[in-house]
């Protein structure tokens, strides 16, 4: 074989010495042909493999569909809940058709929204992974006939990516209760998944039907939020992008990954690229200021949903203030899947101060009633910030008198 120039004769140490023998080279690309040969979408990732992936994984250890009887369970605690929430909140409804969901219809309709926030990381990584693999330090005589593999490679990235994805997503479907679970809108359908529930419910002592009707009242609370906050869906939908642009990829620790490796071998590629451990974004003054942001809104919508459940449960849902601090262990601490959630987007999705927000609200409702408190929500100009946290008493005497109307008026004649 006759080895490129500038390269050591051994083709051991030449991961490219594979591209001066167009039979090896032949052999490389049939074999990635093969191994890519599920249906890539557009886009960096392969979601065809990550929906897979996901599905399989809730499917292994059972995912039965949801029983008639389940559904109209659900369906009635669901209606009943946003009835509930009319005396609680000045906003209207926001469950109009609401549903039960086995796992892996939560996957099927929440992906849209997963892909929304992924694809900005993947698109970095895959270009990483794909530079790494094939383009660094490829001679010029042998770039125009590696051209067919490095789209094969940059596909290959896709599905490594796309592998990540779908492990965390199968993750998070066999914890969450609903859609909206982690604080962000996943889909603009109330749902919640019978499955969920019953892992939810596991070791807690309390009768069914108050524990489904206390997940309903959250679940149901949120999308009043999400349905009729026009620009709440976008910020924090914004913050995870925001913190996507920052990312940077450790192209020196992939590259030393991957040095040595026969690109004709997609078994040792995969290997050495499936763990994940050098995908993690590192984090940047950038990204923990867009960070900073998501967990202050993250904590306002999570605080504002317990005030108002609680609200709506009093007198009526005897086991609300056990299921309430339970869920206030789960959303502070976190499960295996939140853990996972950061190979989604690089960022656990934890309102930390959750008490404070709590407090907050309920502090401007006892000063202003409900529709004072709500209207709050009117614009993001008039949301509390981080330090209104600390210092709540403040923010509630401050000026409530302001019309949010006068944001979009021209100014007044003779005034810049």
């Amino acid at each position: 074989m006759t080895d490129l120039p500038g390269r050591e004769n051994d083709p051991n140490d030449n991961p490219f010495a594979m591209f001066g023998n167009p039979e090896q080279m032949a052999q490389a690309m049939r074999q990635f042909a093969d191994m890519l040969s599920a249906p890539q979408g557009s886009g960096p990732v392969n979601w065809d493999m990550a929906k897979n992936l996901a599905r399989h994984a809730v499917v292994a250890e059972g995912d039965p569909s949801v029983m008639d009887a389940e559904r109209r369970q659900i369906v009635e605690a669901l209606s009943l809940a946003d009835l509930w929430l009319n005396e609680a909140t000045a906003l209207p409804s926001g469950v109009s058709n609401p549903q039960a969901w086995s796992r892996s219809e939560w996957i099927e309709n929440t992906v849209p929204v997963w892909r929304k926030l992924t694809e900005p990381i993947a698109e970095r990584m895959v270009e990483t992974m794909s530079g790494a693999l094939g383009g660094s330090g490829l001679p010029p005589e042998a770039a125009q006939m590696a051209g067919p593999l490095m789209g094969m490679l940059k596909q290959m990235g896709g599905m490594m990516v796309g592998q990540q994805i779908g492990q965390a997503l199968g993750s998070l479907a066999r914890e969450v209760v609903g859609t909206t679970d982690i604080g962000l809108p996943l889909s603009d359908t109330a749902a919640l998944l019978p499955g969920g529930i019953t892992s939810f419910s596991d070791g807690l002592e309390l009768p069914d039907d108050e524990i489904r009707l206390y997940l309903a009242l959250r679940e149901a609370a949120h999308h009043r939020l999400f349905q009729h906050v026009p620009w709440l869906r976008s910020a924090l939908l914004g913050a995870v992008e925001e913190y996507a642009k920052g990312i940077t990829v450790d192209t020196s620790a992939l590259e030393e990954q991957i040095r040595g490796l026969d690109i004709s071998n997609p078994e040792a590629l995969q290997e050495a690229l499936s763990g994940g451990a050098l995908l993690k974004p590192e984090e940047t003054e950038r990204q923990k200021a867009a960070l900073a942001r998501l967990e202050t809104m993250l904590a306002l919508v999570e605080g504002w949903v317990a005030v108002v459940v609680d609200a709506a449960a009093d007198g009526k849902l005897p086991s609300a203030s056990a299921l309430a601090e339970t869920v206030r262990r789960r959303r502070a601490t976190g499960g295996p899947a939140e853990l996972t959630f950061g190979t989604l987007v690089g960022l656990e999705l934890r309102p930390r101060r959750l008490r404070e927000a709590a407090a907050l609200w309920k502090a401007l409702e006892e000063d202003r009633g409900l529709d004072g408190r709500d209207s709050v929500w009117g614009h993001p100009d008039l949301m509390p910030t981080a330090e209104d946290l600390d210092d709540p008493v403040a923010f509630v005497k401050g000026d409530s008198t302001w019309d949010i109307s006068k944001l979009d008026e021209p100014p007044a004649e003779g005034t810049e």
